[in-house]
């Protein structure tokens, strides 16, 4: 990912476009290629990072969701199962595997709405799963757990118990949900000051799943020393 500045991006019907990579939608699935410099701590030189990334959605949620009483946020799961072709020249590697869709938008910033977040998704043999949990910037609490049925009709079922999960390197605290309060790391993925996602192993609603999880930090991403170091680990383009 790079940092734009307005003129560097262009819109249209069914394309977005930043800089040199893209987003398309073929009317099938998602189009996204991909242009961009690796900018890490400590490499003092950018590795190019070229490819094509394709999302086939397998069901199709029309829904968004409000992510706080006024409205200033919403999420909207638009392909709660799907497939994946990651097709990368460099690096050199490709696979397959199942995906997930969504987005999220709204009318201030995430820092300004919130305080932390969790987020876990799980395909189900008849569906998909979503729970989505934390505290807003007002300290008021949210949780929902959303199931999606074979062709992404959306359900807000029972939560399931909180499942704590170990801290990361950077002492980011993760939970996710699980039956009986139970679920473990498989593998971290993204550990960062703010941010982390991991691959869990947990059981929802009797079925034995596997699960991308998420937690996020708004109040140590709008830490000044955070602010100051992100430019080090992501390329910034002024204009």
């Amino acid at each position: 990912m790079t940092e734009r500045g307005q003129g560097d991006v262009t819109q249209e019907r069914d394309v977005l476009a930043i800089g040199p990579s893209s987003v398309r939608w073929t009317g099938q699935a998602l189009e996204i290629d991909i242009v961009e410099q690796d900018k890490r701590l400590g490499i003092p030189w950018q590795r190019p990072v070229r490819g094509t990334i394709r999302v086939f959605p397998e069901a199709l949620n029309p829904v968004p969701f409000a992510l706080d009483p006024e409205g200033r946020h919403t999420w909207h799961c638009l392909a709660p199962r799907a497939r994946i072709e990651v097709d990368m020249r460099e690096p050199g590697v490709s696979w397959t595997g199942r995906a997930y869709l969504d987005s999220n938008f709204g009318s201030e910033s995430l820092e300004d709405g919130f305080d932390v977040w969790h987020w876990s998704r799980a395909h189900l043999s008849d569906g998909a799963m979503v729970c989505y949990e934390g505290t807003r910037s007002d300290k008021s609490h949210f949780a929902s757990a959303i199931r999606f049925d074979a062709y992404g009709t959306p359900q807000q079922v029972e939560l399931p118990m909180t499942a704590p999960l170990p801290n990361t390197l950077w002492q980011m605290e993760r939970k996710t949900r699980g039956d009986r309060g139970h679920a473990s790391v498989i593998r971290t993925w993204e550990d960062a000051p703010f941010y982390a996602r991991s691959t869990v192993a947990s059981r929802l609603y009797g079925e034995q799943v596997v699960a991308v999880q998420e937690s996020l930090d708004m109040r140590r991403f709008s830490s000044p020393i955070v602010q100051f170091m992100l430019p080090y680990r992501m390329p910034r383009v002024v204009g």
